[in-house]
């Protein structure tokens, strides 16, 4: 059932837009059919494959960096209240600057490359992964830490042995939220300025009215995100059966 039942409320929602295009005469150009689309798609199947490799690419290279910087720094939030407090202020101000506002700026200073996108989604991935590792940190029970402390471990065997492990659902979560936003990211910084990449390819088709390809590259950015998702989600499992008994 969990397979049937998305795949019959896609089926509902792809009957839906048929019809609607049918019954209102919606014109081509302005919302085309599910068969314009997948025709589109056909059409030039090599090049959109080919762009939305670049896309991934952009897009797992920035979720690593920010796995990579978030964590450590979420760390030292939690080690410390002084440094909690010197750093979250900033955190909370970089997060609040709409990243689309952010995007120009980049291409100004790195070019029209790789290397903007992937800043860009380190930028969008990296706060909710500090937030969810923190959390998780905290969240330890203060009595499991009593219990290590009563027999006399050390801070890094009370660190590795019980809070990082009992954290690692929680950062799982953020980091399930973070890849969500990071093929967001990615799409952003490739509208600003780009050569390649699905975004690359929506901003092209818009200019010239082939919404059926643009709507093709966006069903193919919908399959990125899903597919980044769920392989997160079986990691996850992978890497800690133990948690699969609290979920609900």
């Amino acid at each position: 059932m969990k397979v049937v039942l998305p795949v019959i409320g896609l089926a509902l929602v792809i009957g839906l837009w048929w019809l609607a295009t049918i019954v209102f005469g919606i014109e081509r150009f302005l919302v085309p059919s599910p068969k314009d689309v997948v025709d589109a798609y056909l059409a030039q199947q090599g090049f959109l494959i080919e762009q939305a490799g670049v896309t991934l690419l952009e897009t797992v290279q920035g979720f690593l960096l920010a796995v990579v910087a978030g964590v450590p720094i979420a760390l030292l939030i939690v080690s410390s209240k002084i440094l909690e407090r010197m750093i979250y202020p900033l955190l909370l101000a970089v997060n609040a600057v709409p990243k689309i506002a952010i995007a120009p700026i980049l291409v100004v200073w790195l070019g029209f490359g790789m290397l903007p996108k992937v800043v860009m989604v380190l930028l969008v991935c990296f706060f909710p992964i500090v937030i969810s590792t923190a959390s998780g940190m905290r969240s330890t029970p203060a009595e499991l830490v009593e219990l290590l402390r009563s027999l006399d471990c050390t801070r890094w065997q009370e660190f590795f042995k019980l809070r990082l492990r009992y954290a690692m659902p929680q950062v799982f979560v953020g980091m399930k939220v973070a890849i969500s936003l990071a093929v967001i990211g990615a799409v952003i910084a490739e509208f600003v300025g780009a050569n390649a990449g699905l975004g690359y390819v929506i901003v092209v088709s818009g200019g010239t009215a082939d919404t059926a390809l643009a709507f093709a590259a966006m069903a193919l950015l919908a399959v990125l995100s899903i597919v980044l998702f769920y392989g997160l989600v079986m990691l996850e499992r992978f890497l800690l059966p133990w948690a699969e008994g609290t979920r609900n």
